[in-house]
């Protein structure tokens, strides 16, 4: 009965989330604020359709939060880390010091003794990832400045919830007897029961052992077993592979009592630099958005109105003081950070709620015995609303203050520093795209490689060339790959329905991008032409005509007039190949526009033949005299 209860929880959830999506869309707010409204409503304090058995979908629906964190690690490469190193120290730094040291005073005023003031200080500075990043990618606001300085301000408080975690067991031993009411070791594993009775730098070593070994395991264990997976070309064992890798190190980091979301987060971060990543991103990211759906319907259903009812001026001061407290201090280092006034608005507001780690830092501080039992809950209780009410907040920065201070901050033509940026994206790395690869970089052009096949991803990774594992025809891995600010889309794919589906999925996602093919056959060639293909080419009419010019020379022709035969012949075969195109399925027409080309073909060489002056044309050539030691 107790499976039941819980896959008919698991059923309103869903429903929940269908119906909530579509009216919040309809009505124009945002998707984040109509999972919070369809939690409130279905909640045990709503309409109760879900109740106790919540709290085992809530702790499900977490691993949303730890797959978005995995997701932001796999887009940290130092080279990002280093360009954002000033907003990420600076605004991130700034932020949670001078929030936490805010809100300990206000706390430590009201009576609360310093470790317990100390640890909701710190609690409360941060903000939540999951509603920030979502609420500004539904309206394309992650590439403006106040959307990177509002990640720069969620990675640095991200990473410092690692210290947060290790610094509450050691309050936890100043904090004086009966000030918390903690309950270590609470339906606990039998290791984290013993883990409770060790002292408090045990715990710190070993999450710090921890923490190390996800690094040394993501650089010389996993890297190697996605490339034997990625070897099998079996996406469902990729798949399972990287849900494996998420919830392995979740379990890892939470039988140690820290946060799941870190342990992935680290792991994302050391594979960042992987040629899976992207693989990895567009297998998670479906997992990633129902799972966070669902967490934020169980965030609304764990709304108290009960407990707000009891007390509702002490919420609402908690509520409202800290939501502006926030949005001052933000303010303040906006201004210091140089951004516009209408951005440092979208900074400040969007980063003024209370965080999901807020819920994880808050119990546990009571496990520890730092927090008392009564006030969490309050506190809790707020940061719920605080969550809740930022998609409204959000709506009165765009409605309101956004067109009184500022330009739309859509229209910014900033890039987006958190994917790919290359201007080329080149679909298949054979032998053909690897010499395109090569003369493009040659010109230090940036490429961004996308291949199935994991041996040409490893050795174009040795030549220092971007390259990537999966499945170009996919278009949130295109996405992935940085497509929708590309240029160029160059296909060197060696089977021809794949070359056709990507054309139709690059029109259809991303019609911006210009598109090169190879040709894999003359029939195939002609249908692109057909198809609005301008830039595409035989696979073999390069290598065929530049054996054709060799051949001219051996047969006594200058250099230069060989190649400039060449070069007419490639652009006739152009020309002839459009007209070709249009007749190719009619093989009575098709024949005969082939025998009037070759004979016009021809004709053209002959008047070439009878126009140009040899010893005018020879004289370009200095092939001779470099073969006879003379410079020229």
């Amino acid at each position: 009965m107790a499976n039941q209860s819980l896959f008919v929880a698991v059923f309103v959830y869903l429903l929940a989330a269908v119906i909530s999506v579509a009216i919040a869309k309809r009505v124009g707010l945002s998707a984040v604020l109509g999972y919070l409204v369809a939690g409130m409503a279905i909640g045990p304090f709503g309409l109760g359709l879900v109740g106790e058995e919540g709290q085992d979908v809530m702790h499900f629906a977490e691993f949303g939060v730890v797959m978005m964190l995995f997701l932001i690690g796999l887009e940290l490469r130092p080279s990002l880390l280093w360009r954002l190193r000033g907003p990420i120290l600076g605004l991130g730094g700034g932020q949670v010091v001078l929030t936490a040291a805010a809100i300990f005073g206000i706390a430590a005023f009201v009576g609360l003794t310093w470790q317990m003031a100390l640890a909701i200080g710190l609690a409360l500075a941060l903000s939540s990832t999951a509603i920030v990043l979502q609420g500004l990618q539904e309206k394309n606001l992650s590439n403006t400045s106040g959307g990177r300085s509002a990640f720069s301000v969620l990675l640095f408080q991200d990473i410092a919830v690692i210290p947060m975690l290790a610094i509450f067991p050691l309050l936890a031993t100043l904090t004086p007897a009966g000030a918390g009411d903690g309950e270590h070791g609470h339906g606990a594993s039998a290791f984290q029961d013993w883990l409770a009775h060790q002292p408090s730098w045990v715990n710190t070593l070993l999450v710090l052992g921890a923490v190390v070994a996800i690094i040394l395991a993501g650089r010389y264990v996993v890297q190697p077993v996605l490339r034997l997976v990625a070897g099998t070309r079996v996406r469902e064992a990729f798949v399972a592979l990287a849900l494996l890798l998420v919830i392995g190190i979740a379990l890892l980091m939470s039988s140690l009592g820290v946060s799941a979301a870190l342990g992935t987060f680290l792991a994302g971060v050391v594979l960042a630099d992987s040629e899976y990543r992207h693989e990895l991103e567009a297998d998670i990211e479906p997992f990633k958005g129902l799972l966070l759906g669902v967490f934020f319907i169980a965030v609304g259903a764990s709304v108290d109105f009960a407990l707000i009812a009891q007390q509702p001026g002490v919420v609402a001061a908690v509520v409202v003081g800290l939501m502006v407290l926030k949005a001052v201090i933000l303010l303040v280092l906006g201004a210091f950070g140089k951004l516009k006034l209408d951005q440092r608005f979208l900074f400040a507001l969007s980063l003024a709620q209370g965080s999901e780690f807020a819920f994880v830092l808050l119990g546990f501080g009571i496990t520890e015995g730092v927090i008392a039992t009564e006030v969490a809950q309050i506190l809790i209780a707020s940061v719920a609303l605080t969550m809740a009410l930022t998609p409204l907040v959000m709506v009165l920065e765009e409605r309101v203050i956004r067109p009184r201070f500022g330009t739309k901050t859509t229209n910014e033509k900033e890039p987006d520093e958190m994917d790919e940026d290359s201007p080329v994206i080149l679909a298949g790395i054979g032998r053909f795209g690897n010499f395109v690869a090569r003369m493009l970089r040659a010109q230090k052009i940036d490429v961004t490689v996308i291949d199935h096949d994991s041996d040409h991803i490893d050795f174009l990774r040795k030549l220092g060339i971007l390259a990537f594992y999966g499945d170009a025809n996919r278009h949130d891995l295109l996405e992935a790959a940085g497509a929708h600010k590309a240029k160029l889309l160059i296909i060197t794919l060696g089977d021809e329905d794949k070359v056709t589906e990507l054309i139709a999925t690059t029109r259809k996602h991303f019609p911006h991008l210009k598109i090169l093919v190879r040709a894999l056959s003359r029939p195939h060639h002609f249908e692109l032409i057909n198809d609005g293909i301008t830039r595409t080419v035989h696979q073999h009419a390069g290598s065929a005509i530049e054996l054709a010019r060799g051949a001219l020379e051996e047969l006594g022709y200058r250099a230069h007039r060989a190649n400039r035969l060449a070069q007419a012949f490639a652009k006739f075969d152009r020309e002839a190949a459009t007209k070709i195109a249009a007749v190719h399925k009619d093989e009575n027409a098709f024949a005969t526009q082939v025998r009037r080309s070759i004979s016009e073909m021809e004709d053209q060489f002959e008047e070439d033949r009878q126009s140009i002056d040899p010893s005018v044309d020879d004289a370009w050539d200095n092939t001779k005299l470099r073969e006879n030691g003379v410079r020229s």
